[in-house]
């Protein structure tokens, strides 16, 4: 009974973030984009295979991935040999990565590398950093140190990395963070913090997801100096030819199979380390066990319908919209088009609810989901604006990242250290897979109406959503330390008053 209950509740929280956005596409279909008809049935059938999946994958996340990564974080803190942790951390890092379905859909978008090259690329980056961030937890050497460090030398390789190849490094930052890699590389960060007993714990349990994002900017920023990919050319995918809900439904059912598979790739490394864990620990005993086996497969289930229903239905819809926009006559509504999706777009992002929550229990209530939600949205909002003016313009990505993480680092020295391990997260968490596989080829399908340059205009936008969260996040950070100190001002003032009315009658 309790469990229907938590799926009936997450099942409602997921209706209510897939219905906006799936009310501005009908919107849109009826006036400045006309969706065909079988596009417009896919996409309203990805909304339900959306809204079912997300419940699914939130509850078995509660369930199982973040008992899971706590659980190890609290054992390898317990681990008297630093060989060892080094060892399982680097494991952990790149089995989550490639594990990662939304690195997959980049992958295949990525032209002149090898699939494979280039996700173990970004797998070994992301286990390189998973180390050097879970370090960081255990030695309490603080996060905007590493980041400012970090960050300056990522923007020194860009300087003489290929410039069309600067936007696809950025962006496998972004999606390498997706919802199998947040859940587990959070609550990894928590176990690792619970350990110690100092002041600065809970505020140093988050940025993994943050330097874990680095790595692979750092990685493929390299791959791209020595294969200096300079005749990489993107080809759009084709819109499915679907007349009839009849031929909806097949069309999904026909992909099913492939999801079930690819899920159980990205899960079984996760599974498989999970139970050697348990057989060398033996941490978790008899319902507390059943309840993560019960959760994986709630994750697993969720996980399939969630990416079955963004890629099919989805993805033909975002492409069509960008391309029907951009080749009207008034290609400028691109941008408000764009901050509108933007906004809406990462609620529904199955992470997001993870780390909006998790931020809640972790600042005790002082740091509300609600207004979470609300900063990122905003972040979201504004990226997207910005990706679009790049289409329209054909600035360069760098214009605009490097004055963006140049603001975020400089907000980091003003605001407390917990709302600078929150944004950096954030970034990564906002960029998942509706990301990749609506936002993306929204900006593709627009820029190819536009004539312009793939590689270099459309790739980028997952770097873009990934940056402005660290601005609004912090921002907000700075607004409440304020509020707090003119808060104690006022409090001593009538103190102060108060203390002269007493001296005055006495």
């Amino acid at each position: 009974m309790h469990l229907n209950r938590q799926l009936k509740e997450k099942n409602q929280e997921s209706l209510a973030s897939v219905l906006p956005i799936t009310a501005i596409v009908l919107l849109l279909s009826i006036t400045v984009a006309p969706l065909a008809p079988g596009t417009l049935i896919l996409f309203l059938f990805g909304a339900i295979l959306l809204v079912a999946g997300m419940g699914l994958f939130t509850l078995g996340v509660d369930m199982s991935m973040i008992p899971m990564g706590e659980g190890v974080g609290i054992e390898m803190s317990r681990q008297k040999s630093p060989l060892v942790s080094v060892a399982i951390y680097f494991l952990l890092g790149v089995l989550t990565t490639v594990a990662e379905p939304d690195l997959q859909v980049l992958a295949q978008q990525v032209p002149d590398i090898e699939n494979l090259v280039l996700i173990l690329t970004v797998a070994v980056g992301v286990g390189i950093f998973l180390v050097g961030a879970a370090l960081r937890i255990r030695l309490a050497i603080p996060l905007r140190r590493m980041l400012v460090l970090f960050y300056l030398l990522v923007f020194g390789i860009a300087a003489v990395a290929p410039n069309h190849f600067i936007p696809v490094s950025f962006d496998s930052g972004g999606v390498t963070t997706g919802p199998i890699t947040v859940p587990f590389i959070m609550a990894l960060g928590l176990g690792i913090a619970s350990t110690r007993s100092d002041a600065n714990s809970a505020s140093d349990s988050f940025g993994l997801i943050s330097l874990c994002s680095i790595g692979p900017v750092l990685s493929v920023l390299l791959l791209g100096i020595l294969y200096r990919p300079e005749t990489a050319v993107y080809s759009g995918n084709e819109l499915p030819a679907v007349e009839t809900t009849a031929q909806a439904a097949r069309y999904f059912l026909s992909a099913l199979p492939h999801y079930f598979r690819e899920v159980a790739f990205s899960l079984l490394p996760i599974v498989g380390l999970f139970l050697v864990f348990q057989l060398i620990t033996r941490r978790f005993q008899g319902n507390q066990l059943l309840k993560i086996c019960a959760g994986l497969l709630y994750t697993y289930l969720g996980l399939v319908l969630f990416l079955c229903g963004v890629n099919v239905g989805f993805m033909p819809a975002g492409q069509f919209i960008g391309a029907t926009v951009a080749g009207g006559g008034q290609r400028w509504l691109l941008v408000p088009i764009g901050m509108l999706i933007g906004y809406y777009i990462v609620k529904a992002e199955p992470a997001v609810a993870v780390l909006t929550k998790q931020v809640e229990e972790v600042s005790n209530g002082s740091i509300s989901h609600r207004a979470m939600g609300h900063a990122l949205s905003i972040g979201v909002c504004v990226s997207v604006g910005l990706a679009m003016v790049r289409i329209l313009t054909g600035l360069s990505i760098l214009w605009l990242l490097i004055p963006g993480y140049t603001l975020a680092l400089g907000l980091s020295f003003f605001v407390p250290a917990i709302f600078t391990g929150i944004a950096f997260d954030s970034g990564g968490v906002a960029s998942g897979p509706m990301t990749a596989t609506f936002l993306l080829p929204f900006a593709m399908g627009a820029c190819s109406a536009l004539g312009g340059n793939l590689m270099t205009d459309a790739f980028g936008i997952v770097a873009m959503v990934a940056m402005t969260p660290l601005v609004t996040i912090q921002t907000m950070g700075l607004a409440s330390q304020l509020q707090h100190k003119l808060a104690r001002r006022r409090l001593r003032y009538h103190m102060e008053r108060v203390e002269d009315v007493v001296v005055y009658f006495s």
